[in-house]
């Protein structure tokens, strides 16, 4: 049940292609794990939302990214998140959770979750993180059948869905003419975007898109340096940014508890003050998941008397005003 503003008009699949389609890449995307990271990427205007494979590993369940977290556990934190926010949301398959038959279940429970889109890697399973020393992959007409068998699917569910072909190949000792061939046979099967993982360098990913200047191109570069800037998301014409949300919010909770666990309750009163002001302060992940419009419901549904209990009351938070009954108090 989404307690949102602004429902979704169109499905979200539809959307992401509407925005696929028109091409103004990059899009404004961020990854991460929770419905609080998508409502905040929502709430700030980010496009699309994806569901990190390692992110839910770590911050769910407090695994590393080795294929340890199954399709039910992956299923159930996509439905959240697609029931917490309007924009579209793309989801992690890992290695589908099985062979090419294995992988139908997993894209028929995706699609039901309310997925915009969804992708698979060619790693052997288990899977580790794409910059880890010691993966391995499949061959290439094994990893074509599961994305046939995952499009077969797509199409008799959801033919708008989207299907995203990553290979991590140059990181299990092929090289870049692995990485090429493989592309070249995940967009026959007729996918809608490739990603490439952990490419070595810029001359790279320009061989890549050189390789396939038509095709919808992902690049997970986290491991390049320097880093990728906005020129070059631009110049290698990239579907998607990466921002990764649990690492950004892990090195600013990192930073405030290192001082917290010196000073205690000063720095934080000390924190939430100098961040006066902030959308998010105090009580603000209240507006945020919606408190505001469960007034709304409470009034179209609810009997008038149960609605006084917001006279007789007292609490610094007015829901019927949301976090701007703060200045009140």
């Amino acid at each position: 049940m989404r307690l949102k503003e602004g429902a979704v008009k169109i499905k979200p699949a539809k959307e992401l292609r509407r925005l696929l389609n028109e091409g103004a890449f990059p899009l404004r995307s961020v990854s991460g794990s929770t419905p609080q990271h998508a409502q905040l990427a929502e709430a700030a205007g980010i496009q699309v939302f994806s569901i990190s494979g390692s992110a839910t590993s770590s911050d769910l369940f407090g695994l590393p990214d080795a294929g340890l977290v199954t399709l039910t556990e992956v299923t159930e934190c996509a439905k959240r998140i697609c029931d917490a926010v309007s924009i579209p949301v793309i989801v992690d398959g890992d290695t589908g959770f099985g062979n090419a038959v294995g992988v139908q279940r997993m894209a028929s429970e995706f699609i039901k979750a309310g997925v915009a889109g969804f992708k698979i890697e060619d790693q052997s399973s288990p899977k580790r993180c794409g910059f880890t020393k010691g993966l391995s992959v499949i061959g290439i007409e094994e990893m074509v059948g599961k994305l046939r068998s995952a499009k077969d699917v797509r199409d008799a569910m959801d033919p708008e869905v989207v299907l995203t072909a990553r290979t991590d190949a140059r990181n299990a000792g092929g090289g870049l003419d692995d990485v090429l061939r493989r592309c070249e046979a995940y967009l026959k099967v007729g996918v809608d975007m490739i990603m490439v993982t952990a490419l070595h360098n810029r001359e790279e990913l320009r061989r890549v898109r050189e390789a396939f200047p038509e095709a919808r191109l992902q690049a997970n570069a986290h491991g390049m340096r320097p880093r990728l800037t906005t020129a070059d998301y631009n110049e290698f014409r990239l579907v998607t940014s990466g921002a990764k949300l649990n690492v950004v919010a892990a090195i600013a909770m990192y930073d405030f508890l290192q001082t917290y666990a010196e000073r205690g309750a000063d720095y934080y009163a000390e924190f939430m003050d100098g961040n006066k002001g902030h959308p998010m302060v105090d009580f603000g992940f209240l507006d945020l998941t919606g408190f505001p419009k469960l007034v709304e419901l409470e009034e179209r549904y609810l009997p008038a008397e149960d609605l006084k209990k917001y006279e007789t009351s007292e609490s610094v938070y007015d829901p019927r005003v949301g976090q701007g009954s703060l200045a009140r108090a």
